[in-house]
């Protein structure tokens, strides 16, 4: 059975709220989430107005199969407190808050979120030293708030540590490695950060790969040239279909009802990866019924 953290985040495009044509053309944009961004790429003076035009536009609707997220300003600035009222009130689908440290942060997120619907999702980005440290204590909110997915802020988190953040991102591999596994285990769904660089594909696809090697589930997006790379290398390839029908299949026969471990095309094969067999071919059902 498929599951809501199941469904596909393979990439979720920022793109400024203030743009009334990067918001008409999101509507035909191939990204799986949309996130319109009311923090960095809006300029203060342009707050207010980006705040209005991202509430009109899920209210309009028109996104189809994407999921709309509305990236606040941190609930301490000083639009923060009218763009989580404006968002809560609103049909997106997630509130993204930036700058979240402390396992408190998430307890004030969720007590301004209280008015929203039930169905509102929280996201936020992890892109501080101080929640690098309290990695799993700020997951092990999601099960009784409205946490559910993570995003990488690798850009702020280069800046904070005054650290270089270069293809490799080599300052930043363990980081990547805890941050997924406190988010696994604790149910959490987590998307890389971004690849500043749009204009060279093979160097984004090599970094999504490195990103997909680290177990996200998908990546964030500053273009849409992006897009279309993000989803083929987040994507389950035919040979890895090839490989979960085949275990699907195998599990199914009668004579392996009820055992742990089989032989699946020459390999043992144990009920971890049945599970991991069936999930993929769920979410690639997904991805092909959203065309």
């Amino acid at each position: 059975m498929t599951t809501p953290a199941d469904r596909p985040r393979r990439s979720a495009l920022y793109l400024p709220a203030s743009n009334a044509k990067a918001l008409a053309k999101a509507r035909t944009l191939p990204c799986d989430v949309v996130i319109l961004d009311l923090e960095d790429a809006v300029a203060p003076e342009m707050k207010a107005e980006a705040r209005a035009a991202a509430v009109a536009a899920v209210e309009e609707g028109g996104f189809g199969h994407r999921e709309v997220a509305i990236r606040a300003n941190g609930i301490d600035t000083e639009w923060g407190a009218e763009d989580l009222a404006a968002i809560a009130g609103s049909k997106a689908d997630a509130v993204l808050v930036p700058k979240v440290g402390s396992p408190q942060d998430i307890g004030r997120y969720e007590k301004a979120l209280e008015p929203a619907p039930a169905s509102m999702q929280l996201w936020t980005m992890i892109e501080t030293c101080e929640a690098v440290f309290n990695l799993e204590r700020i997951a092990a909110m999601a099960p009784s708030t409205r946490l559910s997915l993570w995003i990488m802020g690798t850009n702020d988190l280069a800046k904070e540590m005054r650290a270089q953040l270069t293809p490799e991102r080599t300052p930043f591999l363990p980081f990547l490695s805890m941050a997924v596994a406190a988010a696994r285990a604790h149910g959490v769904t987590i998307l890389d950060g971004v690849c500043n660089e749009f204009r060279d594909i093979p160097v984004f696809e090599a970094e999504a790969r490195q990103g997909l090697l680290f177990g996200f589930d998908g990546k964030s997006l500053i273009h849409p040239a992006q897009i279309d790379p993000c989803n083929t290398v987040f994507s389950p390839s035919e040979a890895d279909l090839a490989w979960a029908r085949a275990v699907i299949e195998a599990f199914k026969q009668p004579e392996n009802q009820g055992k742990g471990a089989i032989r699946v095309d020459g390999k043992m094969t144990e009920l971890l990866h049945l599970e991991q067999a069936v999930r993929m071919v769920a979410v690639a059902e997904q991805i092909a019924a959203a065309g």
